[in-house]
């Protein structure tokens, strides 16, 4: 069984680490290159960093901001927002990342997923789902949760896997921001419904969180605020999770 893996997640605007509820109200968190810093030498796994104002704005993800969090870390970084092409991918890699994460435009256009496998491997290639709860399951949310897309989400991982995705970001949009804890359903939902690995995003108030999004089946654990806040650690959060039996990277 693989040790599970502990991601700080940084969303970027403007060159500047911010925090919201469900994307909006967003908050000033501080530089991107020092937060990456105290969270690698907390023990961070990996780190995620995601411009959330890019796709809104038409516009990739800032480079510059990339190469300095890059500079900080000797851990895996996935980059998203703002990716509509290989090309766009390519400069995020030639930046710094390791991985890619793509949400609007791979619903807009499917075959981007097999374009950038192709080009760049499935290893690098992450599908970012945002997904909201309706009646009956979830559906797929784009531009930072501001349009709904009738898409229903566990399908959606399904077919991006055949795509060429090689790891799904999930994020729930209603715990986004809320310190809830995780959609535990949606997750069980979309790994029975994919091989490939599962990061939980969304809601976590606490290493408990952290510790129920895994047993409920992710292969790794996101979160931001609560580490932005300075409520926990990285360290300590690994603490805690190995104290419940669960297996964590040193």
């Amino acid at each position: 069984m693989l040790t599970c893996r502990v991601i700080p997640c940084l969303d970027v605007r403007d060159g500047r680490v911010v925090k919201g509820v469900r994307f909006q109200g967003l908050r000033d968190a501080g530089d991107p290159a020092e937060r990456a810093a105290v969270y690698a030498a907390q023990g961070a796994d990996e780190l995620v960093v995601l411009d959330v104002s890019a796709t809104p704005e038409g516009r990739r993800t800032r480079a510059p901001t990339v190469r300095a969090v890059r500079e900080a870390l000797d851990v895996p970084l996935t980059v998203g927002g703002g990716v509509r092409s290989v090309d766009d991918a390519a400069v995020l890699l030639e930046a710094g990342a390791d991985k890619v994460g793509v949400n609007t435009a791979a619903v807009q256009r499917p075959a981007l997923l097999t374009e950038l496998a192709e080009r760049f491997g499935r290893q690098c290639v992450v599908l970012a789902l945002d997904a909201a709860a309706t009646e009956d399951g979830w559906e797929v949310v784009v531009r930072s949760g501001k349009e709904r897309t009738g898409m229903d989400a566990v399908a959606w991982a399904a077919r991006a896997e055949a795509l060429g995705a090689g790891e799904v970001l999930l994020t729930s949009w209603d715990r986004d921001g809320t310190r809830s804890g995780y959609d535990l359903a949606l997750i069980a939902a979309v790994r029975g419904a994919v091989d490939i690995p599962v990061i939980a995003s969304g809601g976590a108030a606490s290493a408990a969180h952290l510790a129920e999004a895994l047993e409920a089946g992710a292969d790794a654990v996101l979160a931001a605020s609560i580490f932005h806040d300075g409520d926990t650690t990285v360290a300590d959060v690994k603490q805690r999770l190995a104290a419940r039996g669960i297996e964590v990277r040193p």
